[in-house]
């Protein structure tokens, strides 16, 4: 009995440049659709976390802004303490230049920690010392080694 053309399957009568081509085509559907799907998952997880954010600003813009009811209130209480008004408010006030100075000198103290970037400054001197003398038997260029 002689095979027949006609029972074969369809794959089997295509060459083999025909599959390679089909796969290739399937293979670039198949990335375009999951780049698409990325595409969209990442923009709404872009959306809700550009929502969580603006909500979380709003939330410390509101507190940043009740804070002066807080100090108000402090005074106020030493007032009800017996003190006079303005010295209330004085010790409040001076109660504030107090973190001020606090928070300045800790800036000062990070800031006299900050290291000059040496390496950086070697490379430029070593880089400008080239640009003067560019043709030297003792150095072929900036960042190389003889």
């Amino acid at each position: 009995m002689a095979a027949d053309d006609s029972t074969q399957p369809q794959s089997a009568q295509l060459s083999v440049g025909e599959l390679v081509q089909d796969a290739s085509t399937q293979i670039s559907a198949l990335v375009r659709a999951e780049i698409e799907l990325a595409k969209a998952e990442l923009g709404e997880t872009a959306k809700r976390g550009g929502i969580g954010a603006g909500l979380f600003v709003a939330a410390a813009a509101v507190a940043l802004l009740s804070l002066p009811f807080l100090f108000v209130t402090l005074a106020e209480v030493l007032v009800a303490l017996g003190l006079p008004r303005w010295s209330s408010y004085l010790i409040v006030w001076a109660m504030f230049m107090l973190v001020a100075a606090l928070l300045g000198l800790l800036g000062r103290y990070a800031l006299r920690r900050l290291r000059r970037p040496e390496r950086t400054l070697e490379t430029v001197r070593e880089t400008a010392r080239w640009a003067r003398h560019p043709i030297s038997t003792t150095d072929a260029g900036p960042g190389t080694e003889v």
